[in-house]
């Protein structure tokens, strides 16, 4: 006897068409791309190619920064240390400058000083079993202090022109930097990584329950650990940027830059528990936050505002997808008794 399992018509057509809107992400997304037009329209000079320019040169390092936070975040541990690390990174790239050291030598000695600094975090996390919260506010601390070791409250400024006005360079009359065509080729290899491989897949076990992924023979303290190395080296990466960049290391280069990569990336859809959340979802997420804070920028708004601005949004990216998550669960019940 043959059973028909299809849904009756009138089920089919309350299907959710529009299912794609009920994504955290995809809501981000489009918040993007009104925020843009809405800028467009409404502040002078936010649609200038030379804005535009300097919007994606402020995006970089966030970006970068957001790239392996993103990846550890999924896993149910966090990062905060990776300004420091920075600014750290930046105070001994100065130093080495200072010294007379060649710059392609300092180059490589500070990623792998980034990589020791993530390692020592991986360490504590995966090995010794701390807590990832407290351990990098330890070196968060740890980090900064050493930077100020290394330098002290001076600056050094004496890098080429050359090298400090190259990072700056526009493809053509776009305004478009030219150094974003590299920061997209690591976005791509992250977002392939965590979501086209098994090693993505991995994560998301994770992040969704150690013992299960344990069991399931996923090396979750080999994976955290290397996490971090990789966030401590692209924070290093970050380190170098500031440093040319603005053409001056000093010990309190990227401060405060942890909590805008934190916000860009809860707001971008990846849960703060662990187990959900995509690239695209956090590249939006970055954007927005950017988009945002320049717009005010140009409206005169103050900073303190704008702190504000980005302390709002993270407790929104925190509060909002549960509060959904609830009331869904909510509606789900009704619906079924």
């Amino acid at each position: 006897m043959l059973v028909d399992t299809a849904p009756p018509a009138a089920e089919t057509r309350r299907a959710p068409r529009f299912g794609f809107l009920r994504s955290w992400d995809t809501a981000i997304i489009l918040a993007l791309v009104a925020s843009i037009i809405v800028a467009s329209l409404t502040v002078s000079g936010f649609a200038t190619s030379r804005n535009v320019g300097f919007l994606l040169i402020d995006v970089i390092p966030v970006l970068l920064l957001a790239l392996p936070m993103t990846l550890i975040i999924i896993t149910g541990e966090i990062d905060l240390s990776v300004a420091s690390i920075a600014g750290f990174v930046s105070c001994v790239f100065g130093a080495l400058w200072n010294a007379g050291m060649p710059m392609e030598t300092i180059v490589p000695l500070c990623l792998v000083l980034g990589a020791v600094s993530g390692a020592l975090n991986g360490f504590l996390v995966s090995v010794v079993g701390l807590p990832s919260l407290a351990v990098t506010i330890g070196t968060l601390a740890l980090y900064r202090g050493l930077a100020f070791v290394v330098l002290g409250d001076q600056a050094v400024t004496s890098f080429p022109r050359a090298i400090t006005t190259g990072l700056q360079a526009k493809i053509g009359t776009t305004g478009i930097p030219v150094w974003i065509l590299p920061v997209i080729l690591l976005v791509i290899i992250f977002g392939v990584a965590l979501h086209f491989t098994g090693f993505g897949r991995s994560l998301f076990a994770i992040g969704y329950s150690v013992d299960a992924a344990r069991f399931s023979g996923i090396g979750v303290a080999r994976t955290k650990f290397w996490l971090f190395v990789i966030s401590g080296t692209v924070a290093a990466l970050v380190g170098v940027w500031w440093t040319l960049r603005y053409g001056s290391a000093r010990g309190d280069n990227a401060t405060g830059l942890e909590l805008s990569v934190i916000a860009a990336v809860l707001l971008g859809g990846v849960s703060i528990f662990g187990g959900k959340g995509t690239l695209p979802g956090v590249i939006a997420g970055v954007g927005l936050l950017a988009i945002l804070r320049n717009a005010l920028q140009l409206a005169s708004v103050p900073e303190d505002t704008l702190s504000m601005l980005t302390g709002g949004l993270l407790i929104l990216a925190v509060v909002a997808p549960n509060a959904i998550a609830w009331v869904r669960s909510l509606s789900h019940k009704a619906s079924t008794t």
